[in-house]
């Protein structure tokens, strides 16, 4: 090659490249605009974990967009209640929220199928009728009616059944419990003779200490231990009938969702995935130590008598039968989560449950 031909090359294809670069930049700005949201938790940010999960789905979203798309979080109190935050999205006060739907069941009780209900689903199950069981578009069909679009980012795995300052052995002590239990358990609890309370948690505390309520469920071990309960209810009970796999989910103002470019709806869906992933993971994690903190700083750990398992269990299918008499979407949604939760359930006996009944069973000889 002569040096001429060099050159007439090497200036055609530098000026080729300059004027690709050229147009690319304004093509991937009007492709990728700047936005920035606001989203007020539920959660104070004392509760690392629960309120950590918007942090995390903000942080990937961010990334995913070299930091064109960010979501701005506040902990609860800082824009509005906690316990306000999804009514705060769907009127437009801010775009988005990071919250537990069932906090709403007295709006719809359909909120709180996007969360959990007593002896619904577990977290496994929960994921899998979210992903692969339509769980998403039909709660999507009825947060629609809110104004609202949403998506799962979180799932603490199954609660414990909270604090109470004097011991539980029969169904008989459960007559007139004041007692602090988030969404839909409460109307079913009613049926027990627990007097149900809804509080924030940042007053549970307080309201035990001072003999306002008598019980209070709030997630687990290692956010329990944040709060000090055992300091003023000593007795800490298992399972959480009422949460066996409870989501958080990412509220969106439906108008704002529809303004976004597609891009981003999909990094933002991405970005729930993650937290979903991460918040159970990180509670897996530091459940057990701190589980093993509370016993030894005097909690004490009791199992609900089978006579309250029972009767909630009783309670609460005659309480879905109820509501579903009269809410159409309700009904949608429940049936899909029993006809999954039955199926669910026969899998899971056959392998899961025996692999773990074993190692258990290892766990307590010593051999773990």
């Amino acid at each position: 090659m002569d040096r001429r031909s060099f050159l007439t090359r090497a200036t055609v294809g530098g000026v080729a490249a300059s004027a690709a670069a050229g147009l690319a930049a304004p093509a991937l700005a009007q492709e990728a605009p700047t936005v920035t949201w606001r989203v007020t938790s539920s959660f104070p940010k004392s509760l690392d974990t629960i309120f950590g999960a918007a942090d995390t789905m903000a942080r990937y979203v961010s990334e995913m967009t070299d930091g064109r798309f960010t979501l701005q979080i506040f902990p609860a109190g800082e824009l509005v209640p906690g316990l306000e935050a999804a009514d705060a999205v769907a009127g437009g006060t801010v775009e988005a929220c990071h919250t537990v739907p069932y906090y709403y069941w007295g709006k719809d009780p359909t909120y709180a199928l996007g969360a959990a209900v007593p002896f619904g689903l577990n977290a496994r199950m929960m994921n899998a009728w979210f992903y692969y069981g339509g769980g998403v578009d039909m709660m999507n069909e009825f947060y629609a009616t809110q104004n609202l679009i949403a998506f799962p980012a979180g799932n603490t795995g199954v609660q414990m059944a909270g604090w109470y300052r004097k011991e539980i052995n029969s169904l008989a002590d459960m007559q007139g419990l004041k007692m602090r239990i988030g969404g839909f358990a409460g109307k079913v609890i009613e049926k027990l003779g627990v007097v149900p309370q809804q509080i924030a948690g940042g007053d549970i505390y307080p309201s035990l200490e001072k003999g306002t309520i008598d019980a209070a469920e709030w997630v687990g071990p290692y956010d329990d231990e944040k709060l000090g309960f055992q300091k003023v209810a000593p007795y800490y009970y298992y399972p959480g009938w009422w949460e066996g796999g409870p989501a958080i989910a990412t509220m969106v103002n439906l108008d704002k969702w529809n303004e976004l470019p597609k891009s981003y709806q999909a990094v933002l869906r991405a970005g729930c995935v993650v937290a979903n992933t991460d918040m159970l993971a990180s509670y897996d994690w530091k459940n057990p130590t701190a589980l093993k903190n509370l016993v030894a700083n005097g909690a004490q750990l009791r199992p609900l008598p089978q006579d309250v398992l029972s009767a909630a269990f009783d309670a609460a299918a005659a309480t879905y039968a109820e509501v579903s008499a009269s809410n159409p979407a309700f009904k949608k949604i429940w049936d899909s989560q029993v006809a999954f939760r039955k199926d669910a359930y026969l899998n899971a006996q056959i392998a899961e449950y025996n692999y773990d009944v074993f190692m258990m069973a290892q766990q307590q000889a010593g051999k773990l």
